[in-house]
């Protein structure tokens, strides 16, 4: 062993997510157990609190199931000892007694969830998974800010940034963390609302740069007549108006990073004038014959095709290859689904504090209508969705009701059955080999294929 203070830096381990069940009858804990089992969940069954407790960690990743009423140490006894160990752990209580004093006594004292014996199994294990979900997102947070706190490390900021865990994010965070400390300049490519001003932060705070300005224009936000004057400064009296000399904001991103939003807005004639800054790093304000050096890095964004713009007439196409330095491309939310239920779990929290309310539950027809949609606004429609759940302006369909997501569940019955279908298919209609490829238990697929009016001859 290590010495404390030799002990290396290291990410926090973080163990694969689990169910710590607690239920001295055996038959029950047995039956509560197989349901989770059955749903893919991996159960640790216990038949006290005290056999337990070794197993819940401040680094534990799972959550805990427990009856309330235990021999020795209780359920709201436990609760409060996984409280003082770790107050953002999930604690489920179960009771068959329905005592409501307890529930409510169990909810103030931070319980998750409360369920009262007996239960339908698919509304338990719907709790669990909410749970685990939130557990997971509580210890990404803590693996982010671990990261964050060994040296605000390139890698740690740069997934602070993008958040996501699809193959395509994965990617973006590698190629960012490694141009991170770079100092070539960068073009973003992405739709609107598709994060890429995040990607910016990202090369800005990974990066050598971190403690210095951080410039962003929306260059279609400013008028043309104000363009020159808000990009490159100017000079007392260069113009009407002018009472004093103005740093304009190539000049205040010295040292640091000056991003440029929607850059294909910038009126052509200044496209001129910010490529000889991008060329000789050096800015000449509105009304001078002096020209003052500028070190900077430069990460211009667009949602358009800028080659195309080009041959159009409508872009330089000078200053198109001299931004086109190393291209990033980020991937729409729709080609990301697997990222959508972190992403608005993020969003629901920071909305929370945003607006001083209670964090909302995501209730299962609302997560099928968030992994459906097409989001053509992206991350930012996304994010604005979160934040009318947290002020109660958004129903558990997206607030759009039918017309926003025809038939979902009809629809998902489908998908389903195709891909069961196939499965049966490809095993010459062996329900064992099937439900090994697709990594079920053989009872769950023989329970959906009956569900579905499905049969291995079919």
């Amino acid at each position: 062993m290590f010495p404390e203070a030799e002990l290396p830096e290291a990410e926090p381990a973080v163990p694969p997510a689990r169910v710590v069940l607690i239920d001295d009858e055996a038959m029950v804990r047995l039956a509560m157990e197989q349901a989770l089992q059955l749903a893919g969940l991996a159960v640790e069954a216990y038949a006290s609190a005290e056999a337990a407790l070794p197993a819940i960690t401040r680094d534990f990743s799972g959550i805990v199931v427990s009856d309330v009423r235990l021999p020795g140490r209780d359920g709201l006894a436990l609760l409060a000892e996984i409280r003082r160990r770790d107050p953002e752990l999930p604690v489920v209580l179960v009771t068959g007694h329905g005592d409501i004093a307890m529930a409510v006594a169990a909810m103030r004292e931070g319980a998750y969830h409360f369920i009262e014996k007996p239960f339908v199994n698919e509304a338990f294990v719907e709790v669990v998974r909410r749970a685990l979900e939130k557990r997971a997102l509580v210890t990404e947070n803590r693996r982010l800010r671990h990261a964050l706190d060994r040296g605000d490390a390139p890698g740690g900021a740069v997934e602070r940034c993008l958040v996501g865990q699809s193959p395509a994010m994965r990617r973006l965070r590698d190629d960012v963390a490694s141009l991170a400390s770079a100092a070539a300049d960068v073009l973003v490519l992405g739709e609107t609302g598709a994060g890429k001003e995040q990607v910016a932060r990202a090369l800005h705070e990974g990066g050598r740069r971190r403690d210095k300005p951080f410039v962003a224009i929306n260059c279609g936000a400013i008028p043309e007549s104000m363009f020159e004057s808000e990009i490159f400064g100017h000079e007392a009296g260069a113009f009407t108006g002018a009472g004093k000399r103005r740093i304009g904001k190539v000049e205040h991103a010295s040292g640091g990073t000056l991003f440029l939003d929607e850059v294909e807005s910038m009126p052509l004639a200044l496209q001129v004038k910010l490529l000889r800054v991008l060329q000789e790093r050096r800015v000449e304000r509105l009304g001078s014959n002096a020209s003052v050096p500028v070190d900077l890095r430069v990460v211009a964004a667009t949602k358009e095709d800028l080659d195309a713009l080009s041959e159009a007439g409508r872009f330089r196409r000078d200053l198109f290859f001299r931004l086109n330095v190393v291209t990033l491309t980020l991937p729409p939310l729709r080609e990301r689904r697997e990222d959508i239920p972190l992403l608005f779990e993020r969003f629901l929290v920071q909305a929370a504090v945003k607006y001083q309310r209670p964090v909302v539950e995501v209730p299962p027809s609302l997560r099928r209508s968030l992994m459906l949609a097409d989001w053509p606004g992206n991350v930012r429609e996304l994010k604005n969705a979160a934040e009318r759940a947290v002020l109660g302006f958004l129903s558990p369909d997206l607030a759009g009701g039918p017309e926003a997501a025809p038939g979902l569940d009809a629809l998902l019955d489908r998908v389903e059955r195709l891909v069961i279908e196939d499965a049966l298919k490809a095993s010459g209609q062996r329900i064992a080999e099937a439900a090994r490829a697709l990594g079920l238990p053989r009872k769950t697929l023989s329970d959906r294929m009956r569900r579905l009016g499905l049969s291995a001859g079919d």
